[in-house]
């Protein structure tokens, strides 16, 4: 009788827990894991496939208008948020089922719940305990919000930002990294004026320095606008909106207010200690 009823058990269903556990599987190992949202995790839902499917659709506007250089006449386009939303569930809905498909054709046990370690060997999920000789951790991480802004829980983050009911007409950013940058440019793409908040002198901090200048510019040349050397102090609801007080005391008025300022893991309530 075996001492475990797993040789592997993996806590989180993300592309690292998923790709660990499949790979286990192939090899013959009895691998269980537990997943709390979607399998696919971040990058599937929230992150680097819903992001890249808004930014091939935020492009279109700018080939219209580059069309007519090359003869084409075409209409005043229209764009429908609710479609787009629409479309791209549905394929979140169908890899949702490709991961699943994945991990039961590799023999994966997939337990649905957050897990919590109860020992070295033990898994708590929903009540239920599963033995393993071996636990793998994969949580991966979520968007960070800091702590020392005022009215901060009026802010969204990344993840809110692809499920928006529509699109805003003046949306904030905070955040000049990677992820500010992208949803800067996709909510332009779309209609959107939008303002960066920068506490840096560019966007890109920590990347090559011709490249943060020379997207800072292109940025600029579009029309969205770059707060550099900007700290935002207290953010308040202003009716459908929001007004941002920065420590210079400049206020900045938008529809909405999204931070982008990096990720923290996602290892609380874990029984890590």
């Amino acid at each position: 009788m075996a001492r475990y009823d797993f040789d592997l058990f993996t806590i989180g269903g993300g592309s690292g827990g998923v790709a660990a556990s499949r790979r286990a599987g192939s090899y013959g190992a009895r691998v269980g894991l537990c997943e709390d949202r979607d399998l696919g995790g971040t990058c599937v839902h929230r992150g680097c496939v819903p992001k890249k499917l808004l930014v091939y659709g935020s492009h279109f506007h700018e080939e219209f208008q580059d069309a007519a250089g090359y003869g084409w006449t075409v209409q005043e386009p229209t764009f429908d948020w609710a479609r787009l939303r629409e479309a791209k569930d549905q394929e979140l809905d169908r890899l949702r089922g490709v991961y699943a498909r994945l991990l039961r054709d590799s023999g994966v046990t997939a337990v649905e719940g957050r897990g919590r370690l109860v020992d070295a060997h033990t898994v708590e999920v929903n009540g239920k305990h599963y033995t393993a000789e071996r636990i793998l951790v994969a949580t991966g991480s979520r968007p960070y919000l800091p702590a020392d802004v005022a009215g901060i829980e009026h802010a969204l983050t990344s993840d809110d930002a692809l499920a928006f009911p529509q699109v805003p007409k003046r949306l904030a950013i905070v955040g000049g990294g990677y992820i500010g940058v992208e949803l800067a440019c996709i909510f332009h793409g779309f209609g959107s004026k939008v303002t960066v908040i920068i506490r840096g002198p560019t966007v890109l901090g920590g990347f090559d320095d011709d490249v943060r200048a020379f997207l800072t510019g292109e940025m600029r040349k579009k029309g969205i606008e770059l707060q550099t050397d900007t700290f935002i102090r207290d953010i308040e609801k202003r009716g459908d909106g929001v007004s941002l007080l920065t420590r210079g005391g400049d206020t900045i008025e938008a529809d909405a207010v999204l931070y982008a300022t990096g990720r923290v893991p996602n290892s609380g309530g874990l029984g890590l200690e």
